[in-house]
């Protein structure tokens, strides 16, 4: 496997959950960030950009530029410590993504003149910050940008060749709002007791 790296945003306002501290809440005792970063264990650098967190393991910490810019203005911080060819984006509210489902992202990227590789959920959307990229056709895609600061992702990943890759086992559900958080608990304890 080719080397990569990871950029997880994890500076959201968090406003449907009325300003928790998203990343930090938990499923199944870990926190929403470990359960993100576990599954990419095997990156060469994980730059995790927002307030700086207790975590499982090893990551560089970053802040986006201002704090609270967006997506765009993290995946900008974070690509700062990138030197991989390959690099993914990650929610940091992703409880169900696993390492083979970033495997299967960053094979997706062998494609022919593939720049990006995306999970797409079961309405039909893109999932961007469930995808793996190739780091020269993302920053060059940021420079065509101008100023990242509250840039809508799409504007920057769109642009891209995109190999979407179905989420038949729904690891891109994000945790958004109380509900889907009551609802990611209920599935893992389901998951745990087999059923």
């Amino acid at each position: 496997m080719t080397a990569f790296d990871v950029i997880v945003p994890a500076g959201g306002a968090a406003s449907r959950l009325g300003g928790a501290d998203k990343p930090g809440l938990d499923v199944g005792g870990r926190t929403l960030l470990d359960r993100v970063l576990a599954a990419c264990a095997d990156a060469r650098t994980t730059v995790v950009v927002g307030p700086v967190r207790t975590v499982a393991r090893t990551v560089h910490w970053t802040r986006e530029e201002p704090p609270g810019g967006g997506p765009v203005a993290a995946v900008a911080a974070g690509l700062a410590a990138v030197t991989a060819d390959r690099v993914l984006l990650l929610a940091a509210d992703l409880p169900f993504l696993d390492d083979r489902t970033v495997h299967r992202l960053l094979a997706a990227l062998e494609d022919a003149g593939a720049e990006a590789a995306v999970l797409v959920d079961a309405d039909g959307r893109d999932q961007p910050l469930a995808g793996a990229y190739r780091t020269a056709a993302l920053r060059a895609s940021l420079a065509a940008l101008g100023s990242p600061d509250s840039r809508p992702l799409r504007r920057l990943t769109g642009p891209l060749h995109t190999v979407r890759l179905a989420d038949a086992e729904a690891v891109a559900l994000d945790c958004d709002t109380w509900e889907e958080l009551a609802r990611a608990r209920d599935r893992e304890l389901r998951g745990r007791a087999g059923r």
